[in-house]
């Protein structure tokens, strides 16, 4: 039998995490000189208010190696095989540590790290498939080779309220931060390879620019894998949520639309407000 971890920057709810039998390994944040566990022990708005009362973007790491061993060899006692799931390794070191991880546990033939060449919900479908297959009887290799060919096919983007946590974190210097803020500019971050990357600017309110982001990724989504899509956020604004997710039924291409809050880690460089749609390309 073949279980599947994830790191915490998969973002997948808890339902989601049950239902396909996933483990957790949760990256860490420190806000100031406290640390915290993502989505154990804090949450994306304390984030946001620590940041904005700091003016300071916390700082994440990798999980600890002492915890993961801890959580594989927990895990090998009842699987034959692990398939672990990273975070971008250009965003992070998780998969490293993973592999670091295994090497202590002389396990690296039955412990197989991918590096998910993304983030969020990006990294949560390639997981949901490895869970299906694994459910399925398939082999950490198998798993691991037709994983490999899904992930140049996932579509991660989003949109983002704010530049400022993106200012914060490096990503944007203080001058478009502040630009943007005066025009109201909203510009559209994609993954590709593992990198980030703002290809498009919206300009006007965030409900308008979400519903214009959602359309221009209309001819992607009716080429889509259809059996899931997800929504991920971390909005406030149920309402603005809610036309996402209609417009997305109205397109009647995805047999399941899953809403997720984005967790710890991928809020505290984007901020609140960022919307995103997630979902895997059929060609």
């Amino acid at each position: 039998m073949v279980k599947v971890i994830a790191d915490s920057t998969c973002d997948l709810s808890k339902e989601l995490i049950e239902r396909y039998n996933i483990t957790i390994l949760p990256l860490h944040i420190l806000l100031g000189e406290k640390e915290y566990e993502d989505g154990i022990n804090i949450t994306p708005t304390e984030i946001f208010t620590w940041s904005d009362e700091n003016k300071s973007t916390p700082k994440t790491s990798a999980p600890s190696i002492e915890q993961a061993i801890e959580i594989f060899e927990r895990e090998l006692k009842g699987a034959s095989e692990l398939v672990v799931f990273s975070i971008s390794e250009d965003m992070s070191t998780s998969a490293n540590v993973s592999r670091m991880a295994a090497e202590e546990l002389d396990a690296s033939d039955r412990i197989h790290v991918i590096n998910s060449k993304n983030l969020s919900t990006g990294i949560g479908l390639t997981v949901i498939e490895a869970a299906i297959m694994a459910a399925e009887g398939k082999s950490g290799e198998e798993i691991v080779d037709a994983i490999n060919k899904i992930i140049p096919k996932v579509r991660a983007s989003f949109v983002v309220d704010t530049l400022v946590y993106l200012h914060r974190g490096g990503r944007c210097s203080g001058l478009s931060a502040m630009l943007g803020a005066a025009i109201k500019l909203h510009p559209r971050i994609v993954v590709n390879d593992g990198i980030m990357s703002s290809d498009k600017k919206y300009r006007g309110k965030m409900r308008s620019v979400t519903l214009s982001y959602v359309q221009d990724l209309e001819e992607e989504l009716r080429k889509a894998k259809k059996d899931r899509v997800f929504i991920t956020h971390t909005s406030d604004d149920s309402e603005l949520v809610d036309s996402v997710r209609k417009y997305l039924e109205s397109l009647n291409v995805f047999d399941e639309i899953h809403e997720t809050r984005a967790g710890g880690v991928i809020s505290s460089h984007c901020g609140p407000g960022t919307l995103g749609v997630l979902f895997i390309d059929e060609c």
